[in-house]
């Protein structure tokens, strides 16, 4: 998509995202290891406003994932049950305990198996 949308970072992409699909409801889903270090990404607060934001559960980064400066800034806003988001107007975020697996998706980007 970003090729297609000719855009670098998330937040242009979602953005692109958004405007071509006006009428659909997404939900941006990241790990909370990168949930970590998002007050670093480009216009990141622009993608907490844009769409609702569901955290999932990675090994070793749930707590650090919930004390950082993102959760901290916007904790106010974090809703405790992952299915309501869909249904919520953003800002709003959720941290999400599942079955963890530790696979890394850039790892399995770079070996091709999201193609299969």
């Amino acid at each position: 998509m970003e090729r297609e949308f000719a855009t670098r970072f998330t937040v242009d992409t979602l953005a692109a995202i958004l405007r071509r699909w006006p009428k659909h409801r997404f939900v941006w889903l990241m790990g909370a290891d990168n949930l970590v270090q998002f007050h670093r990404w480009e216009r990141w607060e622009d993608i907490l406003r844009m769409v609702p934001v569901g955290v999932l559960a990675r090994p070793g980064w749930g707590l650090r994932g919930r004390m950082s400066k993102a959760a901290r800034i916007y904790g106010g806003k974090r809703v405790d049950r992952g299915e309501v988001l869909r249904a919520r107007d953003a800002p709003c975020w959720c941290f999400v305990n599942l079955p963890m697996d530790g696979s890394s998706s850039t790892a399995i980007r770079a070996r091709g198996e999201w193609r299969r």
